[in-house]
């Protein structure tokens, strides 16, 4: 009898019913899985399953602008399949990504297992620790359609726009064109940019550097004025009546000392845009890649003997709140680790720029006791940086500021003035876990008025201004920040748009227009101007937040943004006219029909290809040759080539015939003391010749 009692306990037990968890990718589900337990199924979405129709608008512009929305191609048996476990689950719950986009794909998810609009089933959490998940299961809720509203007001308007605008390019300029909203204003700031590049007219300016000593300390200066006032100089005669004034021989007299300490503040946590700003420019990372290593940080990375353990808070935020818990623990760990006196008794707080919808925390390690250290054995290169940036700047945020004594000095003959600055860190602060090596001594010697002080030489030197620095991904992301263009979660895929489109290119990390985005843009600028107004565009994503806040109905906003824009669509179809994009003879003749070769603009760049396409498909890469013979074959032509990476190499034009190839640019001489060919190669501050097999002590400086 009790045998079977406990076989009938067994096959109830097999078949009870499981409580459903859909969320967006695989190592999330896996991650949340071993939370849960048993009790659950934990499955993935992989992303959307619904959107609108990529063959048509799949928007009805006379019917409140209902969109029309289709299972994604390609989708079918992941739909099938949470069909199916849905309809033997116990309960559904809907736990996609805390944002507007997660919500959408919770409502959609809904829609096609049939659920009921009423039901709380959706649960959302900041980050993926064993705590946020099950506190966030205690509360489910109904979907929020408020955010679901406020994106598939931009998804809408985003289709009106770039479904409008891209067949006219194709049937204006060429086909494979598109353009869009916040990837149309990043392309303009690019265009602008280089505009005033090319207006720069630079200005001469002059600076006098001495070296100064007192008795056998010396230490560095520079002019500062005349006459007690600060005075610049813009010419070699300016420079030259400065230097008359005064007697080399002669002791200059310390006129002024003044002692500072200077306190410098940690910058607050990470938020989506900074994060990708920081990675960019500390890490050399594009925008894309942060955005995949901080996803994978966040889904959750098995640690060991911890499993699976989610390592940061969510990764698309503008906000740098910190909850109290995480500060507690912080302040905890930075007394423990570094001492009292590095803990901050009121930690830095960000200033939430225009717009910031504050929805979620800064991001930051779920748990500061996984250091960078102990988990770099778990990550890959790429995840360890960016968690090491991430764990670094949230500890800094709660640590006491960095002291520097600084020490200004005035130094005077004849009515010159020359003026020497020094620092010397006092205490570290902050700067125990972040930003190290950046503050750098400048010790001067211990001087009082009425001292003197001897001049060892000077050193006049002529400058030139600069025009503004072309963007790179870290600047063009605070600028559209700052603008309030774009939201934390599309300045990655906008930057990798345009550059996809080859409206853009990144030469040396910064971005250079092409000439094919410099006649996207002026279209765009003539026919759509709203377009790239930075104003209009900003006041449509403050609208967007309105929506989310229930404070606008989102059919009215898109009427109200389409109307106008209708209008100036068909101005456009009625007066543009044909672009053509001319094709540059290319200097010889076709090597399969002899037909002339031209230069053609490809979705890559610029390509040869013979003038009697599509009868004759004849196309060959454009090479550059530097100029200097291939030193491994004598034969070829050594040519500049690009890696998959976009980085400039060097190889021989008969490849594969002949494979020499390498980094460093060859300059067509032979190294005297071995025969080898010799390269330019880049330094800090410069160039050098040197020898592939030598070193640098052995290279001639150019």
């Amino acid at each position: 009898m009790a045998t079977t009692t406990k076989s009938t306990t067994k096959k109830k037990r097999q078949s009870a019913k499981k409580k459903l968890v859909i969320v967006e990718s695989p190592t999330k589900a896996k991650t949340i899985q071993k939370y849960l337990g048993r009790t659950y199924r934990v499955i993935a979405s992989k992303g959307h399953v619904r959107d609108l129709p990529k063959s048509k608008m799949g928007v009805d512009v006379d019917n409140d602008f209902e969109p029309h929305y289709i299972s994604i191609r390609g989708k079918g048996e992941t739909i099938k399949e949470l069909k199916a476990e849905a309809k033997k689950a116990k309960n559904v719950y809907l736990a996609s990504d805390p944002d507007r986009e997660g919500e959408s794909i919770a409502w959609h998810l809904s829609h096609l297992l049939g659920l009921k609009e009423d039901d709380k089933n959706r649960v959302a959490f900041h980050e993926i620790t064993k705590d946020a998940v099950k506190e966030a299961f205690k509360n489910p809720r109904e979907i929020d359609m408020n955010l679901v509203d406020a994106q598939q007001a931009r998804r809408v308007l985003d289709r009106l726009v770039g479904y409008s605008i891209s067949p006219l390019l194709w049937k204006k300029v060429k086909k494979g064109l598109s353009a869009g909203r916040v990837q149309s204003i990043a392309l303009w700031l690019i265009i602008q940019r280089e505009r005033e590049i090319k207006e720069f007219v630079p200005k001469e300016y002059w600076t006098i550097d001495a070296d100064m000593k007192k008795g056998r300390e010396a230490f560095k200066a520079s002019f500062y004025g005349v006459n007690a006032k600060k005075a610049e100089l813009n010419s070699n005669d300016e420079v030259q009546a400065v230097l008359a004034k005064f007697d080399k021989s002669k002791p200059f007299e310390v006129q002024n000392v003044v002692k500072k300490e200077r306190k410098r503040q940690p910058q607050p946590p990470f938020t989506t845009s900074t994060m990708q700003q920081d990675a960019n420019v500390k890490l050399n990372f594009k925008t894309g890649k942060t955005m995949m290593a901080a996803q994978q940080l966040y889904e959750g990375i098995n640690i060991g003997k911890d499993g699976n353990q989610g390592l940061i808070t969510y990764m698309r935020t503008d906000s740098t709140r910190i909850s109290a818990l995480a500060k507690h623990e912080a302040s905890e760990f930075i007394h423990d680790k570094y001492g009292a006196e590095f803990a901050a008794t009121k930690p830095v707080k960000g200033k939430l720029p225009e717009g910031a919808q504050d929805a979620h925390e800064a991001i930051r390690p779920t748990s500061v006791k996984r250091t960078p250290a102990s988990l770099k054995q778990y990550l890959t290169n790429d995840q360890y940086k960016l968690y090491n940036l991430i764990w670094s700047r949230f500890m800094a945020s709660q640590m006491t500021p960095a002291i520097m004594d600084t020490m200004t000095v005035d130094m005077e003959q004849n009515g010159v003035d020359f003026r020497a600055n020094g620092s010397k860190l006092k205490f570290e602060g902050f700067l125990k876990v972040y930003n190290k090596g950046k503050e750098k001594d400048n010790i001067l010697p211990d001087l009082a008025k009425g001292d003197e002080v001897k001049m060892a030489k000077n050193n006049p030197d002529q400058h030139f201004t600069q025009p503004p620095a072309r963007y790179s991904e870290a600047k063009l992301i605070r600028t559209l920040e700052e603008n309030g263009v774009g939201r934390p979660s599309t300045f990655a895929p906008t930057l990798s748009t345009i550059q996809k489109r080859y409206y853009v290119k990144l030469v040396g990390r910064r971005f250079e227009p092409t000439e094919l985005g410099e006649i996207v843009n002026n279209i765009i600028e003539e026919y759509f101007p709203d377009i790239v107004n930075i104003e209009f565009t900003a006041d449509l994503e403050n609208n967007l937040d309105e929506i989310e806040e229930a404070k606008q109905n989102w059919v009215e906003v898109v009427d109200k943004y389409f109307r106008p824009f209708e209008k100036e669509v068909k101005n456009a179809e009625k007066n543009m006219e044909d672009v053509q994009i001319k094709d540059e003879p290319a200097g010889y003749n076709c090597e399969v029909c002899g037909a002339p070769m031209v230069i053609k603009m490809g979705r890559y760049g610029k390509f040869y290809a013979c003038s009697r396409f599509p009868d004759c498909r004849n196309t060959q890469a454009i090479v550059k040759k530097i100029g200097v013979t291939c030193p491994k074959c004598k034969k070829g032509d050594v040519i500049e080539r690009k890696s998959k990476k976009n980085r400039i190499f060097y190889g021989c034009s008969r490849y594969p015939e002949c494979d020499f190839v390498t980094w460093d640019k060859p300059i067509g001489r032979d190294c005297p003391k071995d025969g080898n060919f010799l390269v330019e190669k880049k330094i800090k501050g410069g160039t050098q010749v040197v020898c592939p097999n030598g070193d640098y002590e052995e290279a001639v400086q150019k």
